[in-house]
């Protein structure tokens, strides 16, 4: 994650929570803050304790921080992103191929894919 630091801290995520903008896909959310000024991107990643024990919670972790990084250069800066695991489905349906097509969709709704260069 060469452009991207991850949010930590308990009032970084109210921040985005309360001011970003809800985006959602088949399997996973996202907030999202647009902040133009900022050099670099923000990632959070927060699941409940409610969708499992947490070798599960820290695979869905991994499996979103893997596909993000994937799809890290593809993506403007300037963004905060918080993504969060549907509570509603099921945790079976956790893989990467899922996970990759809702990020894409998410991006897509926000605006945070480059242009492609011609």
């Amino acid at each position: 994650m060469k452009k991207t630091k991850m949010l930590k801290k308990n009032y970084e995520f109210k921040n985005v929570f309360s001011k970003g903008k809800y985006y959602s896909g088949k399997y996973i959310e996202a907030f999202v803050i647009e902040k133009k000024e900022y050099f670099k991107n923000l990632l959070g990643i927060a699941i409940s304790v409610k969708i499992g024990k947490a070798t599960k919670r820290n695979h869905i972790k991994r499996l979103i921080r893997e596909n993000y990084k994937n799809l890290e250069n593809s993506i403007k800066t300037g963004y905060i992103f918080v993504f969060l695991w549907k509570k509603k489905v099921d945790i079976k349906n956790a893989n990467y191929i899922n996970i990759k097509i809702d990020m894409e969709k998410i991006f897509e709704k926000v605006g945070a894919f480059k242009e492609k260069q011609q």
